[in-house]
């Protein structure tokens, strides 16, 4: 029963287990090592070995908790159902089976009780000094209670993008900004600065809608993502996050252009961006418990972990960011051309050309365009170095084939002749299909032949299956969007970069698509592997701390 409400019921033994090896192996390869008074282990992987056996204990509490209410609604479901059966045939037959049922061992047995006991008893005693208040804030976390005021300003701050962005739009327009034969300066300089925070603040949207359907959906997105319950975003802090940021991001705005339009001087207003991009870094790393703390810090921890790659091991999450990263592509290029936007003064100088032209800056955009997929592809080759599964290394591939995709596309741009059309059109093909067959296949485990759903999966959480077709469709159209950058269609700057805008965003809506539905395969599956004991989906499995 604890693996069939997804009770990692072995986590305990495994994690002992693994502490026991890594001391054993200290002490054979350390055996004179000592650190104080007849110590001889290293003093780090005591910690850590603590650390984990302490977390061994929470799981195993946790899963005690969920076995007795597992028991409970047992209880109260045959309690419902033999009512119900005296209703329809008219007969008073329920007290004597629940005689039965109450006498069962499952129901009348108290084991399960004693266990948790005797885990309280021994976490208060080992890892609390003995202190059972402490201790129970391990075991039993309090869990965030839900404050209509988040509610109130998402929709405050809603009504107030709305307005800010229509005010302007309204300015936009009275000067002029995007007309064809208005000022380059405005579009290649500061335009991309607030593209940053503009394509940001979309993914944030789309992943708060991510956690919305997956909460909706009872998809445990906390036990996959191993989420601390009590410190996990809620989609209600996804919207609230986003909508302040954006909110931000156009005041500042339409402010940048009120400036402009009194005669302030260029040198100070077009130091709103950058001083807008130094407030949100420093509320990213600012070490006080506000503004979701535990939150930004895991961010930062999962970007290192990526950055790093492949020296830290892969976890779901990191790889799961790592995908995320792979769809913001036009976003990082924006970064690269803001870093050199303030860097090289061209706030001062108003010389746009400094970031547009030069060696540096062709070859970093080779780069930035391959440093998402390579980050990746060597999470990839470090899941295959620990797991010796080769479908890693054909995953690996995957990236490879968009890394070459993206090199001759770039080259294609500034190129064009027939030779590079031809290996933009054979490279991006190729890394499609690829990228499709992983889509449909390995990550959302649809179009199996022999399903008892045509072409889906035998499990599915939707009940109606025509989204997932449709799914299939819109993420093929949403796939081949790089079809536009080989048209050869003529747009003046100004489209240019609306065109380029419009495209990243679509990216972002198919990555936020393919979320969904890449959860929902792990969560039904477990096809990364990254959990011992694979959760069933039942009416009574625990999901997320508010569900």
């Amino acid at each position: 029963m604890a693996m069939r409400i997804g009770i990692p019921a072995a986590a305990p033994t495994r994690t002992i287990t693994a502490v026991t090896s890594m001391l054993w192996e200290d002490l054979v390869n350390n055996p004179k090592k000592e650190l104080g008074a007849g110590d001889f282990i290293n003093r780090k992987k005591i910690q850590c070995a603590e650390k984990m056996i302490r977390g061994a204990f929470v799981e195993l509490y946790r899963g005690l908790g969920l076995l007795k209410t597992y028991s409970s609604l047992n209880m109260v479901a045959f309690t419902k159902i033999l009512k119900k059966f005296d209703k329809v045939s008219n007969q008073q037959a329920s007290a004597s089976y629940l005689k039965v049922v109450k006498r069962s061992h499952f129901i009348s047995s108290d084991k399960v009780v004693r266990l948790m006991d005797d885990v309280e008893s021994i976490f208060t005693k080992h890892f609390a000094n003995n202190d059972r208040k402490k201790a129970m804030k391990f075991l039993k976390p309090q869990q965030q209670k839900e404050s209509h005021m988040v509610t109130f300003f998402v929709g405050l701050l809603t009504g107030c993008f709305v307005s800010l962005f229509s005010l302007y739009a309204i300015l936009a327009h009275l000067a002029g900004i995007f007309k064809p034969n208005s000022e380059r300066l405005y579009v290649e300089t500061v335009y991309p600065v607030f593209s940053v925070f503009a394509l940001l603040s979309f993914h944030l949207f789309m992943y708060g809608c991510n956690l919305f359907m997956w909460k909706g959906t009872r998809i445990n997105y906390n036990f996959i993502f191993e989420f601390q319950p009590s410190t996990a975003l809620k989609y209600r802090d996804a919207f609230l996050i986003c909508t302040t940021f954006m909110t931000s991001v156009v005041a500042a705005m339409v402010i940048h252009l009120l400036l402009r339009a009194s005669g302030f001087s260029p040198y100070h207003v077009d130091a709103i961006p950058g001083i807008l991009l130094l407030i949100f870094i420093f509320v990213l790393i600012c070490p006080f418990d506000i503004f979701y703390r535990p939150t930004r810090y895991c961010f930062i921890r999962i970007i290192r972990n990526i950055v790093c790659s492949p020296f830290y091991k892969v976890l779901m999450v990191d790889f799961f960011m790592a995908d995320q990263l792979t769809s913001q592509i036009p976003l990082l290029r924006h970064m690269g051309s803001t870093t050199c936007y303030f860097l090289a003064g061209s706030f001062k100088t108003h010389r746009y050309e400094t970031c547009k032209s030069g060696r540096l800056y062709r070859e970093l955009a080779y780069v930035i365009s391959f440093l998402p997929y390579y980050w990746r592809a060597m999470q990839c080759a470090r899941r295959w170095f620990d797991e010796s599964d080769l479908n890693h290394l054909a995953n690996m591939g995957k990236y490879v084939s968009a890394m070459v995709a993206a090199g001759a596309r770039i080259t294609y741009g500034r190129q064009e002749n027939h030779l590079w059309f031809g290996i933009v059109l054979v490279t991006s093909v190729f890394s499609t299909v690829y990228q499709l067959y992983w889509d449909f296949v390995k990550d959302w485990g649809l179009l199996n032949s022999k399903s008892k759903n045509l072409w889906l999966r035998d499990n599915l959480i939707l009940k109606n299956k025509s989204i997932y077709y449709m799914s299939i469709v819109l993420n093929i159209v949403l796939r081949v969007a790089w079809v536009e950058t080989v048209m050869g269609f003529r747009f003046n700057m100004v489209e240019s970069r609306m065109l380029d805008f419009l495209l990243a965003s679509l990216e972002v809506i198919r990555r936020g698509h393919w979320n969904f539905y890449r959860l929902e395969n792990e969560h039904l599956n477990n096809v990364g592997k990254f959990r011992a004991v694979k959760a069933v989906p039942l009416p009574f499995r625990e999901t997320d701390s508010d569900g």
